[in-house]
């Protein structure tokens, strides 16, 4: 038997023509006389009908069909009685009355059902992933994903973009986080490194000429893991020559209206919004802003700049700021209590408490009412605020203030259901800092990468004697939903400007030839202006599929400690695969820091 159609596929147009069809058994249910099957492939569920009127053999195989075995029928599509069709399913008019049936493979006790909702642990579904892509909703989310992927190649084709692979095993440089090290066999005590992103090889690229590149690529970084990040993640890497950071945002918007139409169906408008680093975050408390909702941040600080309240005061007496969030008929649905535990969740962003105030008739009503009632007219005029109102505050210096807020912004939205989960909020976040203060190494660091190029007008903060912090970068993000899908910038073309900029992040001139001297050697020899982007296909596939964790839209993903249940990885090797590479591990001992 050779199959006609998929199971999935199985409608009207098909009904009293002969169909052969294979995949797995979905459930089984014997009524007596007849038996009837779900017969389950990638496209979906069609009900199998058995009878001894149409073959006493397959009718007898069938009683002994159990879930995930694997058959194959040959049968007639006829239509179900109008009170058993189904409208939810699109096989749900028709059933096959089976008159051959083949079973190809057994299966044994599943240690889960293959059906949506599953309540079993993570692990235990990575152990036996190939089950767990079997459900309906694995095999969609990584259908968005390949959808995608022939979207990509589409569109960049279709722009005269060459795709270009650039290699696995490259030199270790310091682009920012940990590199994964892979030793070589043949020279030893050294090592490759897999590669963080192709920024390098992609800038090389428009050096060699080719103006217009695009492969969609694997990343390796050694980082601790979350939802929405992998050790190995997938991105669509982008990089053309001689055009401006506007034609590369309008280039890509392109791709992303393609995307939205050919695996959504649905119209987006372009141009995308952009907005200013700093007004997102002024406006939202972060460089992802939400922007499917109001509640946006305010500041108060001169509306509070004479004040008493000795928390306000001192902030802004120590060049900090106080700004808040209005949030509309929140009194009521939050109780002292839940505002404590929220103070408690701030602390990790160096918030010293959370002071707030209920808006009534008469004024302000809380804990910190009676030191700013005086002001209250004027904020109320700040948020168009009413009674019923809830109003939340952060005073110290801009970061804090930011996050602190904007945690409480999205996180209150969440809360009070402010938020069109189905809608698809675009923007573009331009003009960034070309660096940022990382608090926890304390030093400055790329807020992009160190090959990003400044503004035009910023460029003399480079020189001696200025203070190169102060510049902002031809930088962009694009974020849907509050979540960075991808970044680029205009690229440094110019040896001078790119050893300023590794000069303002603590790079010696020896060392920045030892680890970016190939490509900043090349910039004298004649290098076009470029720039690029990178969308990261794991974090875009898994808003698409309306998912929260990046691991159910990767086939074979990693779990939360970077392991792999299914095969074991990462795994120990042979004492003579270490000597061959020169290599000696070195166990802790229990009792020992060595």
């Amino acid at each position: 038997m050779e199959r006609t159609s998929y199971a999935g596929l199985v409608d009207a147009d098909l009904i009293d023509q002969k169909v052969v069809l294979e995949g797995w058994v979905q459930k089984r249910r014997n009524l007596g006389g007849l038996i009837f099957v779900d017969l389950r492939d990638r496209e979906g569920i069609v009900q199998l009908v058995f009878s001894q009127e149409f073959d006493e053999k397959a009718w007898q195989a069938a009683d002994k069909l159990r879930n995930e075995y694997v058959i194959a029928i040959e049968g007639v599509v006829k239509r179900r009685k109008d009170a058993e069709i189904n409208p939810n399913m699109k096989t749900g008019e028709v059933e096959v009355e089976v008159h051959k049936l083949n079973v190809l493979a057994k299966a044994d006790n599943l240690p889960f059902e293959i059906e949506d909702g599953i309540n079993v642990s993570e692990e235990l579904k990575l152990k036996y992933r190939y089950l767990d892509l079997r459900r309906p909703e694995m095999q969609r989310n990584i259908r968005i994903r390949s959808k995608i992927d022939q979207v990509t190649h589409s569109y960049f084709d279709s722009h005269d973009f060459y795709d270009i692979e650039t290699p696995d095993l490259t030199a270790s440089t310091p682009e920012g986080a940990r590199d994964y090290l892979v030793p070589s066999r043949v020279y030893p005590g050294h090592f490759y490194a897999l590669p963080q992103s192709p920024q390098l090889f992609k800038q090389l690229l428009m050096g060699a000429g080719f103006d217009r590149y695009y492969q969609i690529a694997k990343c390796f970084r050694d980082e601790d893991l979350r939802g929405d990040r992998q050790p190995e993640f997938s991105q669509i890497d982008v990089e053309t020559s001689f055009l401006s950071a506007e034609q590369i945002q309008d280039l890509t918007e392109g791709f992303l209206k393609k995307v939205m139409h050919d695996v959504l169906g649905i119209n987006i408008k372009t141009p995308l919004p952009r907005i200013e680093w700093q007004d997102a975050m002024d406006r939202f408390g972060s460089e992802k802003p939400d922007v499917r909702f109001g509640m946006e941040i305010r500041d108060l600080s001169k509306v509070l700049q004479h004040t008493d309240f000795k928390v306000f005061k001192n902030a802004l007496d120590n060049g900090g700021f106080v700004k808040a969030i209005c949030v509309s008929d929140g009194a009521e649905k939050y109780s002292r209590k839940d505002l404590d535990k929220k103070e408690q969740y701030i602390e990790r962003f160096g918030a010293k408490g959370l002071p707030w105030v209920k808006v009534t008739e008469d004024g302000f009503s809380g804990p910190i009412a009676k030191f700013i009632n005086d002001y209250s007219d004027d904020i109320c005029k700040v948020y168009d605020a009413k009674p019923g109102d809830l109003i939340l505050f952060a005073s110290d210096t801009f970061k804090v203030v930011s996050d602190t807020l904007g945690y409480l912004r999205k996180s209150i939205a969440h809360e009070m259901n402010l938020i069109d989960e189905s809608e698809f909020a675009y923007v573009w976040v331009v003009n960034w800092p070309l660096f940022e203060y990382d608090e926890g190494d304390q030093r400055w660091v790329p807020a992009h990468h160190p090959f990003t190029m400044p503004n035009e007008e910023d460029l003399h903060y480079l020189n001696d004697g200025e203070d190169p912090h102060k510049a902002h970068a031809q930088s962009y993000d694009i974020i849907l939903n509050g979540q960075e899908i991808g970044g680029g910038s205009i690229r440094i073309h110019t040896k001078e400007i790119q050893e300023k900029v590794l000069k303002a992040l603590g790079f010696t001139h020896e060392r920045a030839q030892k680890s970016f001297g190939f490509l900043i050697n090349a910039f004298d020899k004649g290098f076009p202006p470029h720039g690029g982007i990178a969308i990261g296909i794991d974090r875009f596939t898994m808003m698409l599929a309306g998912r929260h964790n990046i691991r159910d839209v990767v086939a074979f993903p990693k779990n939360s400690k970077a392991t792999e249940p299914m095969t074991g990885a990462p795994a120990a090797v042979t004492d003579d695969q270490l000597k061959e590479l020169g290599i000696q591990t070195i166990h802790k001992s229990d009792d020992s820091d060595s």
